[in-house]
């Protein structure tokens, strides 16, 4: 009972303050321990600083827009996304379409000399730099650091003497080879490689698929902590030397062992103000994505071990429930983003297109609080909605959620098939919707299998609708099973009798959302207001 008195406390004076706390996935536990993931959500390949009293993460976004998200913490569990490193990915028209699966691979945060680095790849032209005197940003323009196919996952290293280093990977789908990792110098700036580079380690016999280097000194060696053996079941290697070219010795420092935490890796060494060091990592859970685990660290022989060493011998397992990182002082419970009322200016951070945005997608109408969506154009190269690049969306925040969203359809009767509601987004997706048809809105239910191979959405007509108001709901159960429903007062719903189970994208999780579309030009698009868009705990 004291642990829930101090949850609703805490979570009542966030609200008070203005901060939103989720119902479907709290890990702070309010009693001084947390429960990993520490972040159910898909920020894949995570890394994180701490500068003065704060904890900075960055994590991979590959195709979504804005790119590379910032979130923010005073104690490593309590999360909040502050921003984005990047507003629209370049080169800007090649982003213009759902490029899936391509975009901002594994990033990289530092704090050098009062200012923040991101050092990201894209797997199809280089290693970019984008710099910041606040983490929330402005970021600057992203500067091409390493032009060249399949450098991906860099990290900087600023030695002793003055000499700028930077660790990465390479991606066999373009660069032909993988699992090794080589390390090149940087001019002094870090704005660009100097050298040809050398391997410092061939992972093939040992470490297959090793990537995602993070480069760190100390007490004279230099380590290399990256993740091995694949996504989901792969497990977390150092390497270290006294030469920043080595000859690197390897340890394995965490695996998953007897857990339930399949390829726990590729993450953040950070320390607390007190001493404490702690690594943040993520778990592939599929539909839900790579979600965020914390666990304690600590150094043995000068090599770290990760987790609980319930064997002795020197490499952990990851921990579910442990003691809250040792700060200071105590934060309130925080948690990112995930409804949105649309009564401010700007879009929640949450959110995410599929590609590039444009003026003329949206409108936040702030005389209601509303989020208008017009119904653009569906590319002519576009299969589906996995083709389109104005859906709106965000990640799945839990394993069991419910979404809710009250839309107003006004089509443009003129124009045929214009299209807008709510989806679940993925390698296949789904959607509930209104459509325009014959001058006529309809009520319908579309699913298409395998979207990423071409395949036509099937669409089901459910009823005729005479009004535009409707409330759209889909209630998301234990292993990503999908129930759609709707209504027409907000109180009660009506339940489509099909169910669609959720996959994940190319690299991500799947992901919910919004959309309004048109299969023609038109000189006056119809469109979508969306009153608001609330993520809820599920009935019980």
């Amino acid at each position: 009972m004291k642990k829930v008195l101090f949850t609703l406390f805490a979570s009542f004076i966030a609200l008070f303050a203005g901060a939103q706390i989720s119902s479907v996935w709290v890990p702070d536990i309010g009693n001084g321990t947390y429960k990993n993931p520490v972040l159910n959500a898909d920020y894949s390949d995570p890394d994180a600083i701490r500068v003065g009293d704060d904890f900075y993460m960055v994590s991979s976004s590959f195709e979504d827009v804005p790119g590379l998200p910032i979130l923010h913490s005073k104690d490593l569990v309590n999360w909040t996304i502050i921003g984005h490193g990047l507003q629209r990915l370049i080169p800007e028209k090649h982003f213009s379409i759902p490029r899936h699966g391509d975009g901002v691979w594994a990033p990289a945060i530092r704090y050098h000399k009062g200012e923040f680095y991101i050092y990201y790849p894209d797997p199809d032209f280089g290693i970019y730099l984008t710099k910041a005197k606040n983490a929330a940003g402005p970021w600057s323009d992203p500067v091409l650091v390493y032009p060249g196919k399949g450098l991906i996952d860099p990290c900087p290293l600023w030695d002793d003497d003055g000499k700028v280093y930077l660790v990465h990977a390479f991606a066999g789908s373009r660069a032909g080879i993988k699992s090794i990792l080589g390390v090149n110098k940087l001019n002094a700036e870090g704005t660009k490689v100097i050298d040809a580079g050398q391997i410092v380690y061939d992972g093939h016999e040992n470490d297959p698929t090793i990537e995602g280097p993070k480069f760190y000194k100390r007490n004279g060696y230099y380590y290399i902590f990256a993740p091995a053996g694949g996504v989901s079941t792969g497990w977390q290697v150092v390497l270290r030397s006294k030469n920043v070219y080595g000859p690197y010795e390897r340890k394995v420092v965490m695996d998953q062992g007897s857990t339930k935490i399949n390829g726990p890796h590729q993450g953040a060494w950070v320390t607390t103000q007190t001493g404490e060091n702690w690594f943040l990592h993520f778990q592939d859970k599929g539909a839900y994505g790579r979600v965020v685990h914390l666990q304690p660290m600590k150094w043995e022989n000068n090599w770290p071990v990760i987790g609980l060493d319930k064997n002795k011998n020197g490499t952990g397992e990851p921990v579910m429930v442990y003691k809250k990182p040792n700060v200071g002082k105590s934060f309130p419970i925080q948690t990112p983003q995930e409804s949105d009322e649309f009564n401010g200016n700007d879009l929640g951070l949450q959110w995410q297109w599929m590609a590039n945005s444009q003026p003329d997608w949206f409108y936040l109408n702030h005389a209601n609080g509303s989020l208008r969506l017009y119904a653009q154009k569906i590319p002519d190269s576009a299969n589906n909605l996995w083709d389109v690049p104005n859906v709106l969306l965000q990640k799945f925040p839990a394993d069991e959620f419910m979404i809710t969203t009250k839309m107003n359809f006004h089509p443009n009767k003129k124009s045929e098939n214009e299209k807008a509601g709510l989806t679940i987004m993925g390698l296949s997706y789904s959607d509930l919707s209104l459509k325009n048809m014959k001058g006529k809105t309809f009520l319908v239910y579309g699913t298409c299998k395998n979207a990423d191979e071409g395949n036509k959405e099937s669409e089901t007509v459910i009823s005729e609708v005479k009004d535009g108001i409707i409330y759209l709901r889909v209630k998301v159960s234990e292993g990503a099973a999908c129930e759609y429903s709707y209504g027409f007062d907000g109180r009660t719903f009506t339940n489509i009798n099909e169910k669609f189970v959720a996959e994940k994208g190319r690299w991500i999780g799947a992901k919910a959302g919004i959309f309004c579309t048109g299969e023609t030009q038109t000189n006056d698009a119809g469109y979508a207001d969306f009153d608001w868009f609330r993520v809820e705990h599920l009935p019980k």
